[in-house]
């Protein structure tokens, strides 16, 4: 058996994705949106919302933000995934509950360019930043042009506010089990790529929203020195069944090999 590497790979660009949480009539629901079917990445795939860290996500000033205590390594990390799902689906864990035009306005703000923390305080809106949990870190295998190295947030869904997408990334909307969002894609129906797939693997297990969060608080104590989960960073390998694609063990998720040919990455 061997393993398929790329000699000089594309460094990954940081990024954020953050799935929101909610308890349903059959279970755990998490948020989830299609993404515009001409993109260039994952085009018409369901995705949780997220993107790229920006250079202002790093700006010290968001540490004045942090409730109390040391703000932890992935802050930046955590602005942008809130920022990103601002940006697609209109939706924001906050401190306190914000009007629905206070949301409305902020999001107009972000798309003429305003910058998050600037939006933010004009509006007067505190996002919630410690009810954030991070579950995984997931890198793009190697042999991709376009590779990102992505955490995966997990927050309780804020209560009275809904999705609108931006109708740019994302062009629809929907809360559903995984076990829904499964059984979706193999039927043909849904598009899922693999760190997708394999999140929702792992949540399908959990019952609700407790379980979930259960699961984010295993990899935290796992997290490394840096403060950040150790990477998952899929190989492609040749195996006696064919080529597949290797997760290392003991990472949390399952299963550790997945046929190259039912993998989607991008």
């Amino acid at each position: 058996m061997s393993e398929t590497t790329n000699p000089s790979p594309v460094p990954p660009h940081p990024a954020a994705t953050l799935i929101l949480l909610r308890d349903g009539p059959d279970g755990l629901e998490l948020l989830v949106m299609e993404r515009h079917a001409g993109l260039r990445f994952a085009p018409g795939a369901t995705v949780f919302p997220g993107g790229r860290l920006e250079p202002a996500d790093h700006d010290p000033l968001w540490r004045a933000r942090w409730p109390q205590g040391e703000p932890p390594a992935d802050l930046a990390h955590r602005i942008a995934a809130l920022r990103e799902c601002v940006e697609e689906c209109g939706m924001l864990p906050t401190c306190a509950p914000p009007s629905s035009a206070a949301l409305a306005e902020l999001r107009r703000g972000l798309a003429a360019g305003e910058g998050f923390a600037a939006a933010l305080a004009r509006v007067g809106v505190a996002p919630a930043l410690d009810r954030m949990a991070v579950l995984a870190r997931w890198i793009t295998p190697e042999m991709l042009p376009r590779r990102f190295d992505t955490l995966f947030f997990l927050v309780t869904a804020p209560d009275g506010q809904e999705p609108v997408c931006d109708g740019g990334e994302a062009v629809a909307a929907l809360w559903a089990t995984p076990r829904r969002l499964l059984a979706e894609e193999e039927a043909g129906r849904r598009r899922l790529v693999f760190a997708t797939r394999m999140t929702l693997l792992r949540l399908a297990g959990c019952a609700d929203m407790a379980a979930a969060m259960a699961c984010a608080a295993i990899a935290s104590a796992a997290a490394s020195a840096q403060g950040l989960p150790a990477p998952i960073l899929p190989q492609l390998v040749e195996t006696a069944a064919g080529p597949m694609f290797r997760i290392p063990a003991g990472c949390g998720f399952l299963p550790l090999e997945t046929s190259a040919e039912s993998v989607r990455l991008g």
